[in-house]
């Protein structure tokens, strides 16, 4: 099946104008090219909010999406290497202003922007106030990792009135049902784990990754994107041939830790974005006209 694109539900709520749309638009413009499109992850205020910045406009001119974190303290889903940044960020002082600021700085760069947020701090800082805040930023949505479908009505009416995407991850487990619960609730695309377990694998990425994006493919019109546990061009490449957005995080924190000085950072890592990216086209079918 091939993914058709759909703008989310829209209201005099409010939203940047065209950020939803704007993220559907990068996604089918990749897949015009014959190529996946490339998500790249990084926490917000890392590894302090001005060094942030400009590592986030080199790597939002070689990627077609930035996951920008909203760091947490005690991040479920995340290993050691995400935390680690996470960390580092709040104690450098991060702020939720500090996350808008960098969603709007953003704006007028090439590539769309989610916000991967846990739901505690999402809570606490209001459901309706965030969904509002995110979307006037410029988020094009909010992936939760840890917010069930079965609690996730509070956020859902909240998003949807601003007209924010809600991406959730999607476990192999899932049953038939629950899937497609979420996928009728879901939208921007579902996020499908390369690996079990948290973030920062090093290893092989599972046997059974294509049989279950192929599942959720006969679930859902939805793009499908693929992360967790992608290390290296190669990986990405392999998920490339089978994903519509392949996702890549603590990779890029490893290659930043190991420069030195913000300006290498932003080097290395906008490097690293355009060896992933150049790996993404799909060889089997000719390449559309730049």
């Amino acid at each position: 099946m091939n993914p058709t694109w759909h703008s989310p539900r829209r209201s005099p709520g409010g939203s940047a104008p065209g950020a939803p749309a704007r993220f559907d638009q990068v996604l089918a413009r990749a897949r015009a090219n014959n190529r996946a499109a490339l998500a790249t992850y990084l926490p917000a205020g890392y590894p302090n909010q001005a060094h942030s910045l400009r590592i986030l406009h080199r790597l939002a001119e070689a990627t077609d999406v930035i996951e920008l974190g909203w760091p947490y303290s005690e991040p479920t889903m995340d290993g050691p290497v995400i935390q680690r940044a996470a960390a580092q960020s709040l104690a450098a002082g991060f702020r939720v202003r500090h996350l808008l600021d960098s969603i709007r700085s953003l704006a007028t760069s090439p590539a769309s922007v989610l916000v991967m947020a846990y739901y505690p701090p999402l809570f606490k800082y209001g459901l309706e106030r965030a969904a509002h805040d995110l979307a006037q930023a410029g988020a094009a949505g909010v992936i939760l990792p840890d917010l069930p479908i079965e609690e996730a009505d509070a956020w859902l009416s909240a998003a949807q009135h601003v007209g924010l995407h809600t991406v959730f991850v999607v476990a192999p487990s899932t049953t038939d049902a629950r899937l497609a619960r979420i996928c009728a609730a879901a939208g921007g695309m579902l996020y499908a784990p390369a690996v079990a377990g948290v973030t920062g694998s090093t290893g092989p990425l599972h046997d059974a990754l294509p049989a279950f994006v192929k599942r959720l493919r006969a679930a859902s019109e939805l793009p499908v994107g693929v992360g967790i546990g992608i290390s290296t061009p190669a990986q990405a490449k392999e998920v490339s041939r089978i994903a519509d957005v392949t996702i890549v995080g603590s990779a890029l924190i490893r290659t930043m830790e190991a420069a030195h000085g913000p300006r290498q950072q932003a080097d290395a890592v906008a490097s690293l974005a355009r060896s992933l990216t150049a790996g993404l086209h799909r060889p089997d079918t000719p390449r559309a006209a730049a």
